[in-house]
């Protein structure tokens, strides 16, 4: 490629795997498909296309939803629960997340929730919602009517509404509970744990199979408790040196447990007024390996 095209391109990176991976859920993927999207940029006739940014995007969420139909098939016979790949955000990894509302968009609980929605209500969502696209600009992209982006925004809006989580609390607040709830856990006070958490709290584990977790969510408060005691009590004897971090993870605070310098796990909760209404860990190293990649490169490391 010409170094005009190549500039061009990796200008508009960033944003590209911002809209992969809120179409995706998935970081190494959503870098496989800003990969292919490059390699189609790379051998076209770019003398033509009169708006990259436009012509980069109608590309790259045309095939995440083609992409979402294979990867629904195989999540269905993924082993477990499925969660998103987390990815940190405290340096803006996918855009700038400077209001509740943008960093909602991003949070594990949103990413799991657009999982129940069409390809194509997906993609009308996350470019209207996350973008802020016109309808028209939607309809180009994907080739609809005005009225059918507008219908497909409204469906995946219902949808998402029914169950979307609330998020009241603001990230000092969160992470002022998850240390509450971390001492607890680590002191097997099953009692306390108990009392932080709304009656029909869900705990889910993803270990992809890989990693010893729960197969199916979790609910209420008293087996979750429970829950958290056993697999503490399972998981700090085989990993005697494990430390436990606070970062910033798809918009809010997240927890990291690391042994040996590798990640261990990711961990997120919701939080409803002052107690904890949902609990999500990431356990399946696949999902940690980009985690881990990002993290590596800010901090100057290399990988093992």
């Amino acid at each position: 490629m010409d170094s005009d095209g190549l500039v061009e391109f990796e200008r508009h990176r960033p944003r590209l795997f911002a809209l992969a991976y809120r179409m995706l859920g998935s970081a190494a993927e959503a870098e496989d498909a800003v990969q292919e999207t490059y390699l189609r940029w790379d051998a076209t006739d770019r003398a033509e296309i009169r708006s990259a940014e436009a012509w980069l995007t109608t590309i790259l969420v045309n095939l995440c939803r083609t992409w979402l139909d294979s990867a629904r098939a195989r999540r269905e016979t993924y082993v477990g629960p499925w969660l998103p790949e987390p990815v940190r955000t405290g340096h803006g990894e996918l855009g700038p997340l400077e209001s509740a509302e943008q960093r909602e968009l991003v949070s594990m609980a949103m990413l799991t929730m657009l999982e129940r929605l069409t390809p194509a209500e997906r993609a009308v969502f996350v470019l209207r919602e996350a973008f802020g696209y016109a309808h028209r600009e939607i309809a180009d992209m994907l080739d609809l009517s005005v009225a059918n982006s507008q219908q497909l925004y409204r469906r995946a809006t219902r949808h998402v509404r029914q169950e979307r989580p609330r998020f009241d609390a603001t990230p000092d607040h969160v992470r002022a509970l998850f240390e509450k709830f971390l001492g607890a856990a680590q002191s097997g006070d099953v009692a306390a744990l108990e009392s932080m958490f709304t009656a029909d709290i869900v705990s889910t584990a993803d270990g992809g199979g890989k990693f010893t977790a729960a197969r199916r969510p979790v609910v209420g408060a008293g087996r979750v408790a429970h829950y958290i005691h056993g697999l503490v009590t399972r998981l700090l004897p085989g990993f005697p040196d494990v430390s436990i971090d606070f970062d910033e993870v798809n918009g809010g605070p997240a927890v990291v447990f690391r042994t040996a310098g590798a990640v261990l796990m990711i961990a997120t909760i919701d939080v409803v007024g002052d107690r904890i209404s949902a609990l999500r860990m990431v356990l399946n190293p696949d999902k940690l390996a980009f985690f881990a990649r990002a993290e590596q490169a800010s901090t100057g490391g290399s990988a093992a």
